[in-house]
C-alpha cells in the first residue's frame, strides 16, 4: 500500500541534516475517483504541483532524503490536519470552529480544485473520508516523521525543505504597485517553524540563483511547518512555493521548453542548502 502513497528516495549516504518533501505533487489519481468526479482528468490536476518532485529529484546526489506523495492532492491533502474535514462534501460531520482552508473547500479532502471547481456531485460517506485518512494520510506522515527522527538523531538537528508550487496569480493583491512579484515564497511561520539562521541560508540559496523571494506572503506554511517545525528543539521546517509559471504552461500542465534549465538552476539551489559547498550554518540551540 506504501508504494501508491509515497516514494522516499534516499542518498547513498545521507551526509547533511536537511530533508526534502513534496507532499503535493501526486499524479496517481484512482478510477473510481476520476469516475465519481465532476471533472476531467486534466481539469482534476490544477491543483496539484505537477513537476515539484522531478525539480528536486537531485537532492540524494546532495546527501538529503527526497520523499515524494503518489497520492494526489485533489483526492487527499497531505499539508493539512486529519481533522480539517468538511461539511459540505462529508456527510455526517457537524459544524467545527470557523476554519478559512475548510471553509474554502481546501480541507483533508477537499471540495474544490483550483478556481474553486467542484470535484464532487455530492457529499462523501463519513468512512470513506476516514478509509483515505487511515490508507494515505498516516502511512506518509509516519514516513515522513521517521525521516525527520532519524536525521535529528543522527546530526543533532533537522531541516525540512517542504516543496511546493504556486498558480503565477497566487501573489496577485500581495505586492505593491510597480514592484517586482516574488517568484519564489518561503514559509517558516514568521519564525515559529524555523531558525532564522537556516531560513536566512535557504533564502540565500534561492536569492544566489537570481530568483525573488518573499517571506510568509501569501503563504506562511501549512500543517506540515506547524506540525514539524520546533526550532527550540533543533527541528526546523521552510515551506518552499515556487511560480509555476517559471518551469510550465499552467493551463497544459506540461513543461515549459527551459524546463531543464531552471531544474538545474533549483538543483543550484539544493546544493547551496545542503552545503556541497560549504557547511549548513544551522540555528544555534
Amino acid at each position: 500500500m506504501t508504494a501508491d502513497v509515497f516514494h522516499i528516495a534516499h542518498p547513498e549516504r545521507q551526509s547533511v541534516p536537511v530533508v526534502f518533501s513534496s507532499p503535493h505533487s501526486g499524479r496517481v489519481y484512482p478510477e473510481s475517483f476520476l469516475r465519481d468526479s465532476l471533472l476531467d482528468a486534466h481539469v482534476i490536476r490544477s491543483s496539484e504541483d505537477a513537476f515539484v518532485d522531478d525539480l528536486f529529484s537531485a537532492a540524494p546526489l546532495y546527501g538529503a532524503p527526497l520523499i515524494t506523495a503518489r497520492v494526489p492532492r485533489a483526492y487527499l491533502d497531505l499539508n493539512r490536519a486529519p481533522d480539517e474535514l468538511d461539511p459540505a462534501v462529508i456527510e455526517g460531520i457537524s459544524r467545527a470552529p470557523h476554519n478559512p482552508r475548510v471553509s474554502s473547500g481546501l480541507g483533508v479532502i477537499p471540495r474544490v480544485v483550483s478556481g474553486g471547481r467542484a470535484i464532487y456531485r455530492g457529499k462523501l460517506p463519513l468512512a470513506v473520508a476516514e478509509s483515505r485518512i487511515r490508507d494515505y494520510w498516516h502511512p506518509y506522515h509516519r514516513a515522513l516523521r521517521d525521516l525527520i527522527e532519524a536525521t535529528h538523531l543522527r546530526f543533532g538537528e533537522a531541516v525540512l525543505v517542504d516543496c511546493h508550487s504556486m498558480p503565477h496569480e497566487a501573489i496577485d493583491g500581495h505586492t505593491r504597485l510597480g514592484s517586482p512579484k516574488p517568484e519564489v515564497v518561503l514559509g517558516d511561520r514568521f519564525g515559529a517553524a524555523a531558525g532564522r539562521e537556516v531560513m536566512d541560508r535557504v533564502e540565500a540559496a534561492f536569492v544566489g540563483a537570481g530568483l525573488r523571494v518573499a517571506r510568509n506572503a501569501p503563504f506562511a506554511g501549512a500543517f506540515i511547518a506547524q506540525s514539524y517545525g520546533r526550532p527550540s528543539g533543533r527541528r526546523h521546517v521552510i515551506q518552499v512555493e515556487i511560480d509555476r509559471s517559471l518551469y510550465m504552461d499552467e493551463a497544459r500542465i506540461t513543461p515549459l521548453p527551459g524546463f531543464v534549465d531552471f531544474k538545474r538552476l533549483i538543483t543550484t539551489v539544493i546544493a547551496e542548502i545542503t552545503g556541497a559547498q560549504h557547511a549548513l550554518p544551522l540555528a544555534a540551540e
